[in-house]
């Protein structure tokens, strides 16, 4: 199973896991270089590199993809972007549609299994590098991405190796568990998030004709089932946020994985119930499971409480460390 996750006594809570990197971590990475990267349809990304002193040409990069309503300010990317850095790795944030503060071009934002944004992200970095290796990791939302592109895309996607952690690998299970007891908590600070992006939107589209939805009902969403039914699905060319869901979830995807892949995973994620883990015959021979009783969501902080280490960034790079 490799180097797995034990936390200390006082740090077993799945929500101390969870939040001790948001409550007490400090700003680690700053002065990024950005790029915007312009898509097919005329959209646009901005992409927040952090390259070492000395780079060359063949100087791998990591490409990092953030959770819902993240961005380079995440904890879990900062920390990521420091670990990194100091082990000789150039990285890139890539921001999906709308999250480094700047309103993208479209009434459509970013989902789940939106695929093609960052495809197109690693493929340019990879022929703008043809000569280094290219890795990638997903965090949450990013992570379920990630795997979905994994698994949809083959060998045709330009990566040396990829890391998922705490996805949510079937997403219907996961909205539903959100919507329970303490973890609704999460989703509504998620969704309040969410909700502020999307009523900028009206200010510049006529969203009502576009979704059906009033501005004045966006308030009235209480839980992802009816933000994603109302929003994400319908601007996104599904039906219905179950159709969405079903289509996006990344689990049906990992026996196609080629690349060689390490999925990190809490059993206690507060996001999810266990149950959204794959059984071995559900995953390639490419993927690697790695799945710790506790560790929370994006959390699996060691150490102490007054002297944490940060245990899953430091996984993530030797992982990628071992293979560069």
């Amino acid at each position: 199973m490799g180097m797995n996750f034990k936390p200390s006594f006082l740090l077993k809570n799945r929500h101390l896991q969870t939040l001790y990197a948001s409550l007490f971590r400090k700003v680690l990475v700053k002065n990024f270089e950005i790029e915007t990267f312009t898509l097919s349809d005329g959209d646009f990304l901005e992409c927040y590199w952090k390259k070492i002193d000395n780079h060359t040409k063949t100087t791998p990069v990591v490409i990092l993809f953030h959770g819902l309503a993240g961005s380079y300010k995440s904890p879990y990317i900062q920390g990521t972007v420091k670990e990194l850095k100091e082990a000789g790795f150039n990285s890139v944030v890539m921001h999906f549609r709308g999250c480094s503060g700047k309103q993208n071009l479209k009434p459509r934002s970013y989902h789940s299994g939106d695929t093609q944004d960052a495809f197109e992200f690693i493929q340019a970095v990879s022929k703008r590098y043809p000569r280094a290796k290219i890795f990638a990791v997903g965090f949450s939302l990013g992570a379920n991405m990630l795997l979905k592109l994994l698994g949809e895309k083959g060998s045709t996607c330009k990566l040396t190796a990829a890391v998922a952690v705490s996805a949510p690998m079937l997403l219907d299970k996961c909205a539903t568990h959100i919507n329970k007891g303490f973890a609704k908590f999460y989703q509504k600070i998620l969704l309040k998030d969410l909700k502020r992006d999307l009523e900028k939107k009206y200010e510049s589209f006529n969203m009502k004709q576009i979704i059906s939805l009033q501005r004045n009902e966006i308030k009235k969403l209480k839980n992802f089932w009816e933000f994603d039914n109302a929003y994400t699905a319908p601007v996104h060319g599904f039906s219905s946020a179950q159709e969405y869901y079903t289509k996006s979830s990344s689990r049906q995807f990992l026996k196609l994985i080629s690349t060689p892949t390490l999925i990190i995973h809490a059993k206690d994620d507060p996001f999810m119930p266990p149950d959204i883990l794959p059984k071995y015959n559900e995953i390639s021979s490419a993927v690697e499971l790695e799945v710790s009783e506790f560790g929370g969501h994006v959390g699996f902080v060691s150490g102490s409480i007054f002297h944490p280490e940060y245990w899953m960034e430091k996984r993530v790079v030797k992982f990628f460390y071992l293979r560069a």
